[in-house]
């Protein structure tokens, strides 16, 4: 594994990365060998954060853990990871049953992971995805701003739209804080 580390209102030290390489390779028998890993510990108010992320195959695992303690933070993003790789493997699993397109994922993740040691996490949780309800409406051209305000007036956390500039579709997002984002699939640059 390879591992990136940030360090936002802190720097990390030597102890810090150490324990969290210790603790996340605890998880390296379940990954590929060259598997990216990032990992960013950061000081809110009082309170370490530690937020993970893995990139893996097609997907992206990620954690963020908001503990007292930097150490216990490490611990408990590393059992959300663990949980969240094992409930992957179990849908892609069924997926790939019933879907062709899902067999070369579901190979590549048994290829790594020879063992099921999650499979009573995956039974204790029903863990199927229901969609209740499907909503239509025509994509607006609009700039992100327009979107935001959109946003505010309906009172969503997020909004879908097509950008007035690129026409394609992007979304607002308010984030913790009160601050807002804007996901877009081409480069950040091209949204403006």
């Amino acid at each position: 594994m390879n591992f990136t580390f940030t360090g936002k209102n802190l720097s990390v030290s030597q102890n810090m990365k150490d324990h969290a390489e210790k603790k996340i390779g605890r998880l390296a028998r379940l990954f590929p060998a060259n598997t990216e890993v990032n990992v960013t510990f950061s000081v809110v108010k009082l309170e370490n954060k530690v937020e993970v992320s893995i990139p893996f195959n097609k997907r992206t695992l990620r954690a963020e853990v908001i503990s007292t303690d930097m150490d216990s933070a490490i611990d408990k993003a590393v059992d959300i990871l663990d949980k969240q790789r094992a409930k992957y493997k179990h849908r892609v699993r069924d997926k790939s049953r019933r879907d062709q397109n899902f067999v070369d994922e579901f190979a590549m993740i048994s290829m790594v992971d020879d063992g099921d040691d999650a499979q009573e996490i995956i039974e204790t949780h029903d863990d199927s995805i229901v969609i209740e309800r499907m909503k239509q409406f025509p994509l607006k051209p609009m700039d992100p701003e327009e979107a935001v305000i959109e946003m505010e007036m309906l009172g969503h956390s997020f909004f879908v739209f097509r950008h007035s500039g690129t026409f394609e579709t992007n979304v607002v997002y308010k984030r913790r804080g009160g601050a807002y984002g804007l996901i877009c699939p081409t480069n950040p640059s091209d949204c403006d």
